[in-house]
């Protein structure tokens, strides 16, 4: 399977570039066209002063019909598309899954206890280790 980097932010819902212990992640969701419409592609509102979109926007917005669609339905319609190399067994690999946050624990090694964050949950192809891009929180 390969999978199409993205050129510009603009054409994405979500991107992350991570590294940690030894493993690293990319990962990004492409916007979507609009279900009703299929002109334009779906995107954040965007602040009729300023032009550029609201970042906290609970919904999407098709540009050319105005079609909107609540945040999480849309998102839940979506795949997120990983670069990956596993922590574990070094392999390199890519892989695309649904983007859904699901709500996971594990053992956080800095806290030393089991942490409860949300998370896209996807396995690594060589050892099927359990790898985790947890939502950044605040």
């Amino acid at each position: 399977m390969t999978i199409k980097e993205p050129e510009s932010m603009d054409e994405l819902v979500y991107f992350t570039n991570r590294s940690k212990n030894g493993g690293s992640i990319m990962a990004w969701v492409y916007r979507e066209d609009c279900p009703k419409c299929g002109k334009a592609k779906m995107g954040k509102p965007k602040n009729p002063k300023t032009g550029k979109p609201k970042i906290r926007a609970k919904e999407f917005v098709c540009e050319e019909c105005e079609n909107v669609i609540e945040k999480e339905e849309y998102e839940e319609s979506l795949n997120i598309q990983v670069k990956y190399t596993c922590p574990k067994c070094k392999h390199k690999g890519e892989t695309e899954v649904p983007f859904k946050w699901k709500g996971t624990s594990f053992f956080d090694e800095e806290k030393q206890k089991k942490v409860s964050v949300k998370a896209v949950v996807f396995n690594c192809d060589g050892c099927g280790e359990k790898i985790l891009i947890t939502k950044k929180m605040k």
